[in-house]
């Protein structure tokens, strides 16, 4: 009772009630919702800040900015949901900020879209050295089946393609990456598509900002190669998986291509099946099969394990 009559003195107020309203619609910062409403800061911090604490918003960090979306579990968030679907589809106001919502959005895409114009002829350079991605994802979407997945985790989510290839079979997914750019883009698709169900957060993939054993089924697509001690990454991920939780790296299997290292920033040239093993072994897990895709240079390997 005392949580259902906090959430209602929180929500009940115009100004906060919109905040709600948007809120349910992705994530936002204080800055966006200032411009959408039309208020100053201050004031729109302090009804936020209410609604944190009820418990019908949840409030997260990216670097210097400060994001706001509807809370996701408890009771709280589902008197939010509630309020949120007893809002009427006609009011102006809502309307209004739902307009300027999307003019945010398409300001959002279009500096996405930037980045991605900008660094895309380097991304492609790396493509061409190994198979289709089109095949590293028919494969992955084979390993991992057609189960409904509860808690979906990527790890170096980068653009969060691996967030909508298992969209529709996920309860909820998180992505995780260190790049603002890339969170931007991730963001923005992922809003495009209306994927309420599937957020991307701001991260160390060496110390992530997810709880221990809360993860169903864990990716490190393409990313391992970038880090300096992939054991640590490995040992991180095992940290968040449930019993019987997935890991699954794919990345590229011990090469010579030094451009890599010297033109792409990577700090390891693949790797081999015996230092994965080890490094699942090390981290608790249960090494699984290992399946690979040959390209020219690089073969695409596919490293699974799971927590007993």
């Amino acid at each position: 009772m005392e949580t259902l009559l906090a959430g209602l003195r929180a929500a009940g107020e115009p100004t906060r009630l919109r905040l709600l309203a948007l809120c349910a619609h992705g994530e936002l910062s204080v800055t966006e919702l200032t411009l959408i409403l039309g208020q100053s800061q201050p004031r729109v911090s302090r009804h936020l800040k209410l609604l944190v604490e009820a418990g019908l918003l949840a409030r997260f960090r990216e670097g210097s900015l400060v994001f706001y979306r509807i809370a996701e579990g408890g009771e709280s968030a589902y008197l939010a949901r509630t309020l949120v679907d007893l809002l009427p589809d006609d009011d102006t106001e809502l309307n209004r900020d739902l307009s300027r919502l999307d003019k945010i959005r398409e300001k959002r895409a279009e500096l996405a879209e930037n980045y991605f114009q900008e660094n895309a002829g380097q991304w492609n350079k790396i493509r061409a050295l190994h198979v289709p991605e089109a095949d590293v994802e028919a494969r992955l979407k084979q390993l991992l089946g057609p189960d409904p997945i509860g808690n979906f985790l990527d790890i170096g989510t980068g653009t969060g393609r691996m967030l909508e290839l298992f969209a529709s079979q996920i309860e909820r997914g998180v992505g995780i990456d260190l790049s603002s750019e890339m969170l931007a883009i991730a963001r923005t698709q992922l809003e495009r598509d209306e994927f309420r169900h599937l957020q991307v957060r701001k991260g160390d993939m060496y110390n992530m900002p997810v709880d221990d054993q809360s993860i169903d089924v864990a990716t490190l697509h393409l990313v391992l190669h970038y880090s300096l001690e992939p054991s640590v990454v490995i040992a991180e991920a095992a940290r968040t998986l449930a019993p019987g939780g997935r890991l699954i790296i794919v990345d590229f299997a011990s090469h010579q291509e030094e451009k890599l290292r010297t033109e792409h920033k990577h700090q390891r040239l693949g790797f081999s099946d015996r230092e994965i093993h080890l490094a699942m072994v090390q981290a608790s897990l249960e090494p699984g099969p290992v399946d690979s895709l040959a390209g020219d240079p690089l073969t695409v390997k596919f490293w699974q394990a799971h927590r007993p």
